[in-house]
């Protein structure tokens, strides 16, 4: 696919990277000679220097036969000239913009071939909220990834010793948890992949990603480990666009407090949140954390713009007795630096807004992409299409599927239904099937799997 990113910022960098690994044509645009530079010096791609909505810009990085906009700049104005030129000059068939501000999101007409003709809208900060609220709600876990509109649920949970079924055979698990259906995916022992079988073991400090219907995520989570209580108070540090977010979304439900270190922000935030406290200061300063009782905060979440101000303030609250801690952080490098004992989740934006671009890229009717592990791993899900004689997984069960190595089938949404797979599950047209990949490099055969033969009508 010929893929045109429009931003050499964090995210066009982050979505460069993970698409020139899979033998796409990638050209990026940015006006920054050095940025484009330490990029290429870096990646296979073609870079292109200019302002990214011009149309000779456009042009020269190659538009008139691209497959793809994707549009990524720090501007949205300059996000949705760029798909307009691109729809009306060179008819791209795929134009992905992203598109921040509160004040253009709240008026969807304005995004249709009759007026800026964007076909995906992105907003990485709400994608980032979301992604943090899933884990407010669910605080043992490491990861909870949605698929099917929330219906089935991916989660990645620490075993813990203690914990029941933690030394125990899989195999066990449906013997703990009569009338619930679960099913491992994958295992990450001290970093490398372990793919579950029945007689696998499960250690403690094993990563274990597991897959079940929304309503049994607890109790398969609480065979693994200790449920934490519920949670009740939590801080935010940060007042911008994720911070701000994320305290109206979840305010009504916690208790909230929300710090910042600007006096006109603090103000608008106290006008914008009706619930929440919001408080002037410092979130790395120790006594404002000790005088808003940080000992008895179940989650703290930095989210500044500055990643290191995030990194000292998470690690100073949970010194200082914060039962959870989580830290924005853009750089990849710095996330396995920091996410172990001191921090408890690094939430990188670049890893949660990829599989929204991704899912847009993959060939074959792919509805969600989740990126894991950094990018080395992904979750899937796929939408069977066509019959036995056309598809080489409709009317199949899945153990005869000639699934890449490391792949494994989870769940299956057929309807209203969640199935969670088994060996003898047969897959049927219009079937969402949930895969786990544990080595992306197998997802072009994936794809192959999910592509419907030439003879299909």
């Amino acid at each position: 696919m010929k893929i045109i990113i429009l931003g050499a910022g964090q995210v066009g960098s982050s979505v460069a990277q993970n698409l020139a690994s899979e033998a796409n044509d990638i050209t990026v645009v940015d006006s920054r000679s050095e940025v484009l530079q330490d990029l290429q010096d870096r990646i296979d791609i073609r870079t292109v220097q200019g302002p990214a909505s011009h149309p000779e810009v456009l042009t020269r990085a190659g538009a008139e036969d691209a497959d793809m906009i994707l549009a990524v700049t720090n501007s949205d104005e300059t996000n949705m000239i760029a798909c307009q030129v691109a729809y009306t000059l060179f008819h791209t068939p795929i134009k992905i913009a992203r598109v921040r501000a509160q004040e253009y999101l709240r008026h969807p007409k304005l995004f249709n071939q009759e007026a800026l003709p964007i076909d995906v809208l992105i907003s990485p900060e709400q994608l980032v909220t979301e992604y943090i609220q899933r884990l407010i709600e669910q605080p043992e876990a490491l990861q909870v990834l949605d698929f099917a509109g929330g219906r089935v649920q991916l989660v990645a949970v620490r075993a813990v010793r203690g914990g029941p079924l933690v030394g125990q055979q899989l195999r066990e698990l449906k013997k703990h948890m009569p009338g619930v259906e679960a099913r491992v995916a994958a295992i990450f022992r001290r970093g490398s992949a372990i793919l579950p079988e029945g007689t696998t073991v499960i250690e403690a400090d094993d990563e274990v990603f597991f897959i079940a219907a929304r309503k049994d995520i607890r109790a398969v989570t609480s065979e693994l480990r200790a449920l934490d209580k519920p949670v009740r108070r939590v801080i935010i540090a940060g007042g911008g666009n994720i911070g701000l977010r994320l305290a109206l979304s979840i305010e009504s439900r916690y208790q909230v407090k929300l710090i910042d270190c600007n006096p006109e922000t603090t103000r608008q935030l106290s006008e914008l949140l009706g619930k929440s406290i919001v408080l002037l200061g410092d979130a790395a300063d120790e006594d404002l954390l000790i005088e808003e009782n940080i000992e008895n905060t179940d989650i703290f979440c930095a989210l500044t713009n500055d990643e290191e101000a995030n990194i000292l303030s998470a690690m100073l609250a949970k010194r200082l007795g914060a039962r959870k801690v989580m830290s924005l952080i853009n750089r990849p490098s710095y996330v396995d630096l920091v996410q172990s004992e001191a921090i408890d989740i690094a939430v990188s934006p670049q890893q949660a807004t990829i599989g929204s671009l991704l899912a847009h890229v993959r060939r074959g009717d792919v509805a969600v992409v989740h990126s894991l592990r950094r990018g080395a791993a992904e979750a899937i899900e796929a939408v069977a299409h066509g019959d036995s004689k056309t598809s080489k997984v409709v009317g199949r069960v899945i153990e005869d599927i000639k699934l890449p190595p490391g792949a494994t089938i989870g769940a299956i949404v057929r309807g209203e239904d969640v199935i969670i797979a088994h060996h003898d599950t047969v897959i049927q047209s219009d079937d969402h099937v949930i895969l786990f990949l544990v080595d992306k490099r197998h997802i072009p055969d994936v794809e192959h799997l999910f592509q419907v033969g030439v003879t299909f009508f």
